[in-house]
């Protein structure tokens, strides 16, 4: 009952980070140079002890949804899925000595500042360089690309962050 009880949060929150990426986040736009990338939140924020496979999985589902919804040939779905892949060498780099306890999830409020803000900005970095240059699909204006990875990875990071801050637990126990 456990496991399916796990695939139905997770069903859930596919549909509201997607829901609300394309019916709301989406139309935000800074400056015609950064956009929020609000569904990374759902691939970012999975538990800890997602199997590659299942992340991959995931990653290219929720990239494809929005390729769908945007018709971007792939992008979204190539990007993510790289998130996908490179999210666990970056947990492994991030490991604390005492390695992830089996509860422990993606939160700010457990793993600390310094881990998630590191954590945060070399995932969606690594997105966004992804994603832009893949949109953009040769070197010839890389200035301006750039500079729509920063602002768009600021812009995104920012956004993550608020959520992280607002709608995820504070952990208990500390006084």
């Amino acid at each position: 009952m456990n496991g399916l009880r796990f695939i139905f949060v997770q069903v859930l929150r596919f549909l509201l980070y997607a829901g609300v990426h394309v019916m709301l986040i989406s139309r935000l736009v800074l400056f015609d140079l950064g956009w929020c990338f609000f569904y990374l939140g759902f691939l970012l924020f999975l538990p800890l002890a997602t199997p590659i496979v299942v992340q991959l999985l995931l990653a290219f589902g929720m990239g494809l949804t929005m390729d769908i919804f945007y018709d971007t040939g792939g992008l979204h779905a190539a990007a993510a899925v790289l998130l996908g892949f490179l999210r666990p060498w970056v947990l492994r780099l991030l490991t604390p000595r005492d390695g992830y306890d089996s509860a422990d999830s993606v939160n700010v409020h457990q793993m600390g500042w310094q881990w998630f803000g590191v954590y945060l900005t070399l995932l969606v970095l690594l997105h966004h360089a992804a994603f832009f240059l893949l949109e953009l699909g040769s070197f010839r204006h890389f200035g301006t690309t750039l500079g729509k990875m920063l602002v768009s990875a600021l812009f995104t990071g920012l956004s993550l962050l608020i959520v992280q801050l607002l709608f995820f637990p504070v952990r208990r126990g500390r006084n």
